[in-house]
């Protein structure tokens, strides 16, 4: 714990002017965002006397080691540089509110030659049209299953236009009328843009006048006694007004607002939002939070409004449907000051937003709708946590306790090491904080030092490579003598971070930034030059797959690196023993311990992890063969030889001139293929062991 003092700024340091403050932990992190009309007297007020602040507010500045500060010219770009550090550093003591659930939107993806209506989760995507969120996917589909009667947007996957466009034939929806078939040419790109343009602004609330244009067409069938068509058209209207009735007209006046309340106890709070466009309530979301700090209504909606509306740009009519900045926002209770946020939503709009408190009247009963809803989410949000957040608290205190630490281990980290008979040897890193997977902080080893079977060296040099990483991570701030490393650290080979296409997308979303191509974001875990700090922050608890020598090695490389602040445990799985460094006898936690089923979890997933990535490796190994060492040649030329020979036993046999006969393979390119393959024995034969017949090499 910091003393508050040990970094207050010295007097006249802080400037008396608009501006954004950070403070950071011991480890470079940062922890808190805030702005201030005066930084002078807003930060003059966290270095008091601890007892005077909040306990929540005592907490962060005991957490924090250091505070910064940037001035900026007025509080509208203060309001803006703080959204825009919330979102990068992620900090740990701000308010950040969650979705209760991952909300579903209604997308038309105008962003294609023949847009796509479907539903989608998660951010958005430039181009694509936007109408939710809903609270429930099925709502969606059926309002669309209603409306394609009237506007047969393309509704079909990639893959599922592709192959009907190459067998000529349309999917079922296409025999049926709810698709116009732009996939084998009924409908031109240009009438199906049309088509969708319609939906959307069906979608968007104009309603009345594609409801007149069906009236007239009816009506001019019926005197023309093309009476299918006007029958057609009537099953048409009706079609649509049962998808209107989806929607309650809330307000009589085509209002275009959001209507947002707040319900909130000291530890946590719930926000709902109502959309509303052209007085129907077209969308609804929630979003919960803890108060970490010392907060009230106005600072919650102002934090709302600005996670709401901070990636808006436009009004609600726009491209967005009902997302945007619509002409009215109405709130509970008004930000302090008002202004600033008022001109920051005008600026996202680009033009003039009301930012009010409803007095009376539909607008306030719609409110009160919406606040019920809020004090409903917390009581829900609040009875499903209560088990699952006590139930985390414990097993972290009796992990503490059984293994006498000091505090609870709120971050843990698991090794495993996996391999096949000694072959493909690799080890994987899951990261545990607060009794919850921190998936983006997984990594994975490939153990290269020496060949074999060997778990326990293994594990040596796994734990050493990762904490010598942590070592040089503190070097560079400084909190580590340079004279005290020496040259160890820079040898062994570096950890490689998770990639996107193989971290743990099976169970969740993938890694954040995490092997990503390109130049990462500047934020949270990133050094100087944006380069992701993979191993900066330090476990309080590594637990290692395995028993007594496994435990030794680990320890074993935290003093050969001088590390003695960080426990270690083993978990054996043959008795679920706990075993750690130094002890004879392992340390027993009783069955039903919810400490233990914690370890177990922890285990569990660093040896999935492991053996997840040992498989893909090996199963990438086996796959390989002599080609593939051929310069310049490409998949589909692979492909070419394999299918002219036959196998590549054939292919081995074949002279230059043969294969050169291969479309697509020159003179030169047969004569590397030849060489490269004269060069490479053949393996063993294959064995079929049920028969013992030899497999022809393919």
């Amino acid at each position: 714990m910091a003393d508050p003092t040990s970094y207050r700024p010295k007097p006249g340091e802080i400037p008396d002017s608009p501006g954004v403050y950070r403070f950071r932990d011991e480890h470079r992190r940062v922890i808190y965002v805030g702005k201030a009309k005066s930084l002078r007297q807003r930060l003059n007020n966290y270095f008091q006397d601890l007892a005077g602040l909040h306990p929540r507010t005592r907490t962060m500045v005991t957490t924090a080691a250091s505070v910064e500060w940037t001035v900026v010219s007025t509080e509208v770009e203060a309001l803006q540089l703080e959204y825009t550090w919330i979102q990068e550093y992620d900090p740990r003591f701000n308010v950040k509110y969650r979705d209760d659930k991952s909300y579903p939107s209604l997308a038309v993806t105008m962003n294609e030659e023949f847009p796509r209506v479907q539903v989608m989760r998660g951010p958005k995507k430039k181009g694509v049209r936007y109408f939710g969120p809903y609270g429930q996917a099925w709502a969606i589909r059926e309002t669309v299953d209603l409306m394609l009667r009237v506007f047969p947007v393309r509704t079909c996957s990639a893959g599922v236009f592709k192959r009907s466009a190459q067998i000529g034939r349309p999917c079922l929806l296409g025999y049926i009328g709810k698709c116009s078939a732009p996939c084998v040419g009924r409908i031109s790109p240009e009438d199906h843009r049309q088509l969708a343009e319609e939906f959307c602004d069906f979608m968007a609330g104009h309603t009345g006048s594609q409801l007149r244009r069906l009236e007239r067409e009816m009506q001019q069938a019926a005197e023309e006694m093309e009476y299918e068509k006007a029958a057609r058209l009537r099953d048409d209207i009706d079609a649509l007004r049962r998808a209107m009735e989806k929607n309650a007209v809330v307000l009589t006046d085509a209002t275009d607002a959001d209507l947002i309340a707040v319900a909130e106890d000291e530890l946590e709070a719930a926000v709902q939002i109502f959309h509303v466009r052209g007085g129907r309530v077209r969308g609804q979301r929630g979003w919960v939070t803890d108060k970490v700090e010392e907060i009230g209504t106005p600072e919650l909606v102002e934090h709302a409004l600005q996670q709401l509306y901070g990636e808006e740009r436009g009004d609600a009519e726009g491209s967005s449907g009902s997302g945007g900045v619509p002409k009215e926002v109405l709130v509970p209770a008004l930000p302090e000051p008002a202004e600033p946020i008022a001109q920051w939503l005008a600026e996202r709009r680009g033009s003039h937003v009301s930012l009010r408190i409803p007095q009376r009247g539909d607008k306030r009963a719609l409110m009160d709708t919406v606040r019920r809803n809020a004090e409903q989410a917390l009581v829900l949000h609040k009875t499903k946590r209560a088990s699952d957040l006590t139930t985390r608290s414990r097993a972290l205190e009796e992990i503490a306790e059984a293994l006498d630490l000091d505090s609870a281990p709120l971050r843990i980290e698991c090794f495993d090491i996996s391999h096949l008979q000694g072959d493909d040897v690799v080890a994987s890193m899951v990261v545990f904080e607060d009794g919850l997977a921190r998936k983006s902080e997984y990594r994975r080893f490939q153990i290269k030092s020496f060949a074999g079977q060997d778990d326990v060296r293994a594990m040596h040099e796994v734990i050493s490579r990762r904490f010598r990483r942590y070592l040089l991570e503190k070097q560079k701030t400084g909190e580590w003598p340079e004279e005290e490393l020496g040259g160890e650290l820079e040898t062994g080979p570096a950890p490689e971070p998770v990639p996107a296409a193989d971290g743990p997308a099976l169970d969740g979303p993938a890694p954040e930034g995490a092997g990503a191509d390109g130049p990462p974001a500047r934020g949270a875990g990133r050094d100087e030059d944006g380069r992701p700090k993979k191993f900066a922050y330090p476990p309080q608890l590594v637990v290692v797959d395995g028993g007594r020598p496994q435990v030794a090695a680990a320890q074993a490389a935290l003093d050969e690196l001088g590390i003695d602040d960080v426990a270690i445990c083993g978990l054996a799985k043959r008795l679920e023993e706990v075993w750690v460094p130094g002890e004879s006898d392992p340390v027993v936690l009783p069955r039903t311990s919810e400490g233990l089923y914690l370890l177990q979890r922890v285990r569990d997933e660093a040896h999935r992890f492991a053996i997840r990535y040992q498989r893909g490796k090996r199963g990438k190994r086996l796959r390989s063969s002599p080609l593939d060492d051929v310069q310049g040649l490409g998949e589909t030329r692979k492909k070419a030889l394999l299918k002219h020979f036959g196998s590549m036993k054939k292919l081995r046999a074949a002279r230059v001139e043969e294969i050169s006969q291969v479309p697509g393979i020159g003179r030169k390119t047969a004569e590397t293929v030849a060489a490269a393959l004269a060069g490479s024995a053949p393996s063993a034969p294959a064995v079929n062991t049920a028969t013992g017949e030899i497999v022809e090499e393919e």
